[in-house]
């Protein structure tokens, strides 16, 4: 094991403890499924939105029409390729019956676009400033309309008729109104205290986002049937953690774009599925289970193949 590996290896380490923290204390009787409705709403709705507005305002980052318009392009064009080559895919891995099919593509699609990359931005680039981390939400405009649109489109076989309001969550309205507030030198004017209030409340978003992402774990992983064929889970790693990496990273070394979005694009290259589809595909008519089995299957291989994936990326990256 090279050093730098074993350095991006440290650099993972702690997000993964966080999250099995949350499971153990889930398991342990700590932390009570009751209290999950509440707590996310305060992530959701209060804390997440802090740590936007503390990431973005007054970020020169967002001063370059790259990062601005291409960003959330980037998200959006990303995500959708993800749907397409999972869908198409998905019979080479056994996986046929309808509902099946489509969650498995809108499964392995969409990467954790949110609680795992913001840690390792900050933790790989971000060391004096936060311009990659702003970046990353801008980015995720793109991600989040992917998601809420072609995703609930493909996950439900049809088009529900408000599936796309949820587009107007609390985390994207604040990403709306923190770029508007940028550019209005609201930094300048707002008051030291209330800086202050949003910065400190939004250090605790991550650290309380990946312990209820744990939880979710470990509440979902009681209904897993672990007889069941494994080929799909195998199909999404390869997928989620072989093929579209290298697409990913394609688009970072030849995109014309400012420095902050490749690496954005890098680091979501080497992520994981994302944890909603597991909500979603239950919400709206997919299947839950096969999505928890992809969820839980990339996360843990992805434990190994993130920094391999960041290693690599750098390196072309730099052009070594």
């Amino acid at each position: 094991m090279s050093a730098d590996y074993l350095t991006l290896l440290l650099a993972v380490a702690p997000v993964f403890l966080t999250v099995t923290a949350g499971w153990a204390i889930r398991r342990a009787g700590w932390l009570s499924e009751a209290a999950d409705a509440s707590l996310l709403r305060v992530v959701v709705n209060l804390l997440f939105p802090c740590l936007i507005l503390d990431t973005i305002l007054d970020n020169r980052a967002l001063d370059e029409v790259g990062n601005l318009l291409l960003a959330p392009a980037a998200g959006f064009v990303t995500v959708v390729v993800g749907y397409a080559l999972s869908y198409l895919a998905a019979p080479l891995f056994g996986v046929r019956e309808a509902r099946q099919r489509r969650t498995f593509a809108f499964t392995a699609g969409i990467y954790n676009y949110g609680y795992i990359p913001l840690p390792l931005i900050q933790k790989l680039f971000d060391h004096t400033d936060q311009r990659t981390s702003a970046v990353l939400f801008i980015h995720n405009l793109g991600v989040e309309t992917a998601l809420w649109t072609a995703g609930i489109l493909l996950v439900s076989g049809a088009q529900p008729r408000r599936a796309w309001r949820r587009l107007f969550n609390a985390p994207v309205v604040t990403i709306l109104l923190a770029v508007a507030l940028h550019f209005s030198g609201a930094r300048t004017w707002l008051p030291g205290f209330a800086l202050e209030s949003i910065h400190r409340m939004g250090a605790a978003a991550i650290p309380l986002g990946l312990i209820l992402t744990g939880a979710t774990f470990a509440d979902q992983m009681r209904e897993l049937n672990f007889k069941a064929n494994l080929a799909d889970a195998g199909g999404a790693c390869l997928l989620r953690l072989g093929v579209l990496p290298l697409f990913m990273l394609a688009l970072a070394h030849w995109l014309p774009c400012p420095v902050e979005l490749r690496r954005v694009i890098l680091v979501q290259a080497a992520m994981p599925c994302a944890v909603l589809p597991v909500i979603l595909s239950k919400h709206y008519g997919g299947d839950p289970t096969t999505a928890l089995r992809l969820i839980l299957a990339t996360s843990a291989v992805g434990l190994l193949t993130i920094p391999f994936w960041l290693h690599l990326g750098l390196h072309w990256l730099a052009g070594g």
